[in-house]
C-alpha cells in the first residue's frame, strides 16, 4: 500500500501521466480495448507487475450463446492459481468511497461498476454524453479533496470535484431509491504469484482444459444461422441497436480472438504462429463484417462468414497439435 498524502489512500503509487498501459492496450492493435472487465484486469495485473496474457486461454471456451458471444472475462480460479487474485463479491453497506477506502487501506481495491457519463477517460464517446455501465478498479480515493485514480478500459486515470460526485451519486439530483452497484472485492493474498517457467507450465495446464471444453460446434456456423434475422430486426433499427448488436457480436468476438493470439504466442512462441495467426484471420474478418452489418442492409452471410468458421476450425486444429505436453 502506497500513501501519497495524508487525506488519501493508494494501491500502487503509479500516476496516470507517467504510467504505461500493457501491450495489448497500445497503438497498433485492432480493438484497442476489449470489455470493460477483461480490461481492467489487464491493467490491475500488469500494474503489479504479472503478465496478464497468462490467464486468456479460457478464450477457447467462447461459444455463441443464442442471441451473442460469450462475453469474456478470466475465471476466478485461473486468477487465484496464476497470480494469487481472489474476486468475489461484497456487499455494500456503506458509501462506496468508504467501502473503497476500507480496502485500499488493506492493501486490495475493488471492481465496481460507475457510469462512464462521469470518467473523462471517456471523452469523445460516453463523458458527459451517455449513461452506460463499466467497471473499474479504484487505485487511489482521497475523500476530502473529491479525488480518484482509477484503472479502466486501457490505462489509469483520474477524476475530480462534479465528476467525482457524480460517479459516486452524490449530486443533488439522485434519489435515494437507487440501488448500490454490484462490487467485487479483489485480494492479492490467495497464494503466490507465479513467474518464468512456473507461470507458463501453469498457463499451458489451464489452456489445456479450456480447450478440451471448447464448444462441440463452431460458434460461427451457429451465428451463421442467426445473422440473417438478425440483420433483418436490424434493418428498420436506429444506429444505437447497431452499436448495441455490434458490441456483442463481431467487436465482442474480434477482440476475444486477438486477446486469444496473443495468449498462444507468449506461451507456445513459434509453436503457437500457425494458431494465431488464423485466430487473427478472425480478428480480421471481425471487422469486415462489422462494416457490412454497420449499412443494416441484407448481406451474403455465408460468404462474410466463410472466413471466419474456416479460421476457427483451423485455428483449433492447430492448437490442438501443440497441446501434448498438458493433455
Amino acid at each position: 500500500m502506497t500513501v501519497t498524502r495524508r487525506s488519501a489512500l493508494g494501491l500502487s503509487g503509479m500516476d496516470p501521466g507517467t504510467y504505461e498501459p500493457h501491450p495489448a492496450h497500445c497503438a497498433g492493435r485492432s480493438y484497442r480495448e476489449t470489455n470493460c472487465y477483461a480490461d481492467v484486469l489487464i491493467e490491475l495485473i500488469h500494474s503489479r507487475g504479472h503478465e496478464p496474457l497468462a490467464a486468456f486461454g479460457f478464450i477457447a471456451r467462447t461459444d455463441w450463446e443464442g442471441d451473442q458471444f460469450t462475453y469474456f472475462k478470466p475465471p476466478v480460479a485461473d486468477l487465484e492459481r496464476l497470480f494469487g487474485i481472489d474476486v468475489h463479491e461484497m456487499l455494500p453497506h456503506r458509501s462506496i468511497p468508504e467501502h473503497i477506502r476500507e480496502q485500499l487501506a488493506l492493501g486490495r481495491t475493488v471492481l465496481v461498476e460507475i457510469d462512464a457519463y462521469y470518467l473523462p477517460d471517456t471523452a469523445g464517446t460516453s463523458y458527459h454524453r451517455d449513461h452506460l455501465k463499466t467497471t473499474i478498479a479504484p487505485d487511489l480515493i482521497d475523500e476530502e479533496r473529491e479525488e480518484l485514480r482509477y484503472f479502466h478500459n486501457g490505462g489509469l486515470w483520474e477524476l475530480s470535484g462534479e465528476d467525482y460526485r457524480g460517479a459516486f451519486r452524490q449530486l443533488p439530483h439522485f434519489t435515494e431509491d437507487v440501488m448500490l452497484p454490484f462490487i467485487e472485492l479483489v485480494r492479492f493474498d490467495a497464494g503466490p504469484a507465479l513467474d518464468g517457467p512456473a507461470l507458463r507450465d501453469a498457463a499451458g495446464e489451464l489452456l489445456a482444459g479450456h480447450y478440451r471444453r471448447r464448444p462441440a460446434r463452431n460458434p460461427f456456423a451457429s451465428w451463421s444461422e442467426r445473422l440473417p434475422r438478425d440483420l433483418e430486426r436490424l434493418s428498420g433499427s436506429d444506429v444505437a441497436a447497431f452499436h448495441e448488436y455490434a458490441f456483442v457480436t463481431v467487436r465482442m468476438v474480434g477482440s476475444a480472438f486477438e486477446l486469444f493470439a496473443d495468449h498462444l504466442e507468449w506461451l507456445l512462441g513459434d509453436r503457437g504462429a500457425e494458431a494465431a495467426r488464423h485466430f487473427r484471420a478472425i480478428t480480421e474478418q471481425s471487422m469486415a463484417v462489422s462494416f457490412r452489418i454497420a449499412r443494416r442492409r441484407p448481406f451474403d452471410v455465408a460468404e462474410a462468414l466463410r472466413p471466419m468458421i474456416e479460421g476457427y476450425e483451423r485455428g483449433m486444429d492447430a492448437l490442438g497439435g501443440q497441446l501434448g505436453e498438458w493433455s
